[in-house]
Parts: structure tokens; sequence; C-alpha cells
């Protein structure tokens, strides 16, 4: 890393000096933004923020789906040393306004040409419409300047990401510059990325995934990020026959796109210059690893981050065809252990992950409290999810602590379950959950995504499975649906589950 760069917007400053013409951004609607004209758009935005009294330290939050100007002001909030609160725009407004009486911003950008749930909070923010290089906006200013204290160094914050599926106050991620710069290199390096690779952007820049792992990795690269608004099948196959190199996604997008192109007529993926394929944010099962392997013609990838670790903790470069479908060793200059005192009781092998290095969050925003449970003293950081470290140091994900579901004495860990139903050929994919019964048992509920409920019942999956799983981890009630409630990533929302369905569990008897 050039010794100059030391924070975000450094990035595209240099490949601006060195890389001009080189192709920065695609946009979502086709147009081409070379890394002088990103460079411009930048200084452009950071004039509008300081037109309006932004300060180093001030919150800039940005209610966005992906464009260029998300990334723009992302870079620009870095350039004034504020701190970028990206937030979705397909968030609810009484989300969004959890959100803005948390951080406090000076001011809330709206990026109104690409969303109309942008433009909808825009109007209700009572903002005005500016016409930039890099697209309408809509600004308002949410809030009496308040700055934080700030030294404007690499550990100062650059982002702030608030959580989802929260309830009442959210946590917001403090994200530093040197955490991003060094996500963003790590990722490039895992990947192998380079100046003419394409990097398809579909995953939400208000995300760490898609901040870290692809904006800030194409940056740090010199690549082109080809920027996405929303996830379509059509669209993203269209992509990966016509230039873009690298896809990073989540398994609910890979599993929509096999099924779009079979219903299409095609079983691969054909004359594509894709030459890296990774899936994230949830566990893989080997039949479906395979599945996937089989359509792209590639490896496919496995990694495992989360919010607070800047994404990125482990992630795996495994040929073709190799059956591990571990999340790989850690990242070079990244820690994990186990702390096996949480979880399975009677268990030495499985335990909640714990991680340390430059990835670690700066800590959650106004809540020291919650940052000390969450970050040790030895600078460890607690990430909630059970584990499991193989003899050649590969981390296995079984489980969030909070998601072992405890059945006739039995532990039970719902990826194993979902891997059985994912298995069968008419499953797109599934979310187990366990829910408190009587006697202090749990039953194991599944939810189970499918293109035609219609054609498949639950007592064929029951069979399908009962040659997968031993008796008590069997589901309880299944639950066939079209679509699982999910966050802009793809993400399945599991707190979600029970209100969403809560009328079919109702009709849906428990099974024993």
């Amino acid at each position: 890393m050039n010794d100059q760069i030391t924070r975000i917007h450094h990035l595209v400053a240099d490949k601006a000096r060195r890389m001009p013409d080189a192709v920065a951004v695609i946009d979502c609607d086709g147009r081409e933004v070379t890394y002088a004209e990103h460079r411009e758009a930048i200084a452009e935005a950071a004039a509008i923020l300081h037109g309006q009294g932004v300060q180093s330290g001030d919150r800039v939050t940005i209610v966005s789906e992906n464009c260029h100007a998300t990334a723009v002001l992302i870079f620009a909030a870095s350039t004034v040393g504020a701190y970028a609160v990206p937030v979705n725009a397909r968030m609810t407004p009484a989300e969004i306004s959890r959100v803005l009486d948390h951080a406090t911003p000076r001011v809330t950008i709206f990026t109104t040409a690409v969303s109309t749930e942008a433009a909808a909070h825009a109007e209700t923010a009572r903002s005005e419409t500016q016409n930039t290089s890099f697209g309408t906006i809509a600004l308002a200013v949410t809030a009496p300047s308040n700055p934080e204290p700030v030294e404007n160094g690499p550990d100062e914050t650059a982002v702030i990401l608030y959580t989802t599926g929260t309830t009442g106050v959210p946590k917001g991620v403090m994200l530093t510059h040197a955490n991003l710069l060094f996500a963003g290199r790590i990722s490039a390096e895992l990947r192998g990325m380079a100046p003419g690779d394409r990097v398809y952007g579909v995953l939400p820049l208000t995300h760490v995934f898609g901040l870290a792992s692809m904006l800030m990795a194409a940056s740090h690269a010199g690549a082109t990020v080809q920027l996405e608004t929303r996830f379509r099948p059509d669209r993203v196959y269209e992509a990966l026959r016509n230039g873009v190199t690298v896809f990073p996604g989540v398994p609910q997008m890979h599993a929509l796109l096999m099924q779009y192109t079979r219903d299409q007529g095609f079983t691969r993926l054909e004359n594509s210059k894709l030459r890296y394929v990774s899936s994230g944010a949830a566990p893989l099962d080997p039949a479906w690893k395979r599945k996937a392997e089989a359509f792209y013609g590639l490896a496919l990838q496995n990694g495992y981050g989360m919010t607070e670790s800047t994404a990125g903790i482990c992630g795996t470069r495994n040929p073709i065809g190799t059956p591990d479908t571990s999340v790989g060793p850690p990242l070079p200059g990244i820690e994990i252990r186990l702390d096996t005192s949480v979880g399975a009781e009677n268990d030495t092998e499985t335990g909640e992950i714990l991680t340390r290095g430059p990835h670690v969050m700066k800590g959650y925003f106004k809540n020291p409290a919650e940052t000390a449970k969450t970050i040790d003293r030895d600078g460890w950081l607690r990430t909630g999810d059970l584990g499991k470290i193989d003899e050649a140091g590969n981390l296995h994900v079984v489980g969030r602590s909070k998601e072992l579901i405890i059945r006739g004495g039995f532990n039970v860990y719902p990826p194993e379950v979902e891997a059985a139903l994912n298995d069968h050929p008419q499953v797109i994919q599934s979310a187990v959950i366990g829910r408190a019964v009587e006697g202090g048992n749990e039953e194991i509920l599944a939810f189970v995504q499918c293109s035609d409920p219609a054609s498949l019942d639950p007592e064929t999956l029951r069979v399908f499975v009962s040659d997968r799983l031993t008796s008590y981890k069997r589901p309880s009630r299944i639950i066939l649906t079209t679509e699982l409630p999910a966050a802009a990533t793809g993400k399945i929302l599991k707190h979600k589950l029970l209100s969403t369905f809560a009328e079919q569990l109702v009709k849906s008897p428990p099974k024993e």
C-alpha cells in the first residue's frame, strides 16, 4: 500500500493520477466513468458537503441504492473528514428514522434518480433536489452540526454501518479508514484482482460485503465495478456474458440465477470471461456447491465475515471440485480462535468464533458498553457464531450461538438441516429456526423457498430428509413459499420468519 494512501478517497486519487482513463465505475444505467472523472465527481460532491457546513466528525447519511452517486458520496465524506452513513433506501421510514435519531447526521442525501424508495423518503424529509455530474440527488439538512472530535488519520472513523435486524436503538458499527483499506487490499488479493477486471456490483454498498469486498477492493486494484441497483437474474446473466470477470454474491443470488437459466433452457454459463465466483453470508452444502460449480465451470469460493470485522475473516482458494465446504483459513494478518465455553455442552471442538486483527471495528457509535461486551481488552472480537477448526486450519461455521436448537436434549445446528433440505432439486433455499414448546423443549421450523410450492408438499420433503438426518434433527413443521424475507444482500432475515409466516404456522400441524 502506498504510504500516501491513509484515507479511503486516496484510493481513487491514486488511480486517477496513475491510470486516469481506466474505467472506475459502470453506472447502473450503463454509463462508464473513468478514474479521472470519478475523482472530479468526488471533488464536486465534497464541495456540496462543504457548502452545507459539513465539518470533520459530522455524519453524512446516504439513503441510497447502488449507483455512481452512492460511491461518490462515500468517498466525498472521506474527503471532508465526515463519517459516511450509508442506509438502504428499501428500509421503512421507521427504520430510517431510528438510524437518523441515533446518528444525528448534519445532512442526509437521497439517490432519487435510481430509487423510488429514496425519492419517497426524500419527499418526507422536505429535501431539495440538486443536479450533479454524478446524477440527480436530494439533500436535507437533518440536524444541527455536532461533530465528533477527530484527528483525520487512518484510525479515524470513515463509515458507520447500522446492523440489520435490530430493534429499539440500532447499533452503528464504526469502521475506520484503516479497516476499509485493509479489507479492500485483502479482498483484492484473495480474488487476484487487477486493472482490467470488472467486478459485478449488485451487493449493496450500504452493506459491508458490497462496501469493502466490492467497492474498496476494486478501488484498491484499479479495477472496474459495474454497479447494479437491484438483483435481477436476467441482468446478472447478461453481465456475466458481457465482460464481468469477478462475481461476489450470496447463495440466494446464485440459486436464482441457476433457476433463471434452467427456465431459459440452459444448464450452464456459456461464453463468459468470468474467472472468479464466490459465495458468502450463508453456509454451503456439498451438493449445492457441486451444482454451482458445474453451472459456472469454476470453483465456487467461500468466505466468512461480518459487519464488525469489515467483511472478511476467512476465505478459500480451492480448485474446482474440492468437496471442502469450510470458509477457509484466516486471511493474512488475521487471527481466529474458539471459545469452547460457549455453545454445546460436552463439545470441546465447537465454540464461539473470536477474531483479532486490523479488520476489527473501532466500536459501536455512542455505545461504549456494548463495544466492551463485544471486543475484549486484548482486542478479540466475539462474533456470536459457532465454529470448528479442522486439522488443516480451515474454519467451519456451524451456526449462530443464539440459533442453536436444543431438541430432546440434543443439539441441532440449523445449517445442517438446511443443507439436507437444499439437496432436493425443487428447493431454491431454506431457513431453519427453533421455537420453544412446553417442557423446555424446542421444535424445528423449516421455511423452504421453491419456484412452485404447489408441485411440492411438506410430506415429500420430510421423506426426502429422513435419509439425510437423524430423527431429532428433522423439521417439526415445513412451510413452503416462493419467497423468504431477506435483506438487500439476499441474506435471509430469520428474525422475521415467525411473523411473516404466522398464519401458515397456525394451519401447519407439527410432525414428530
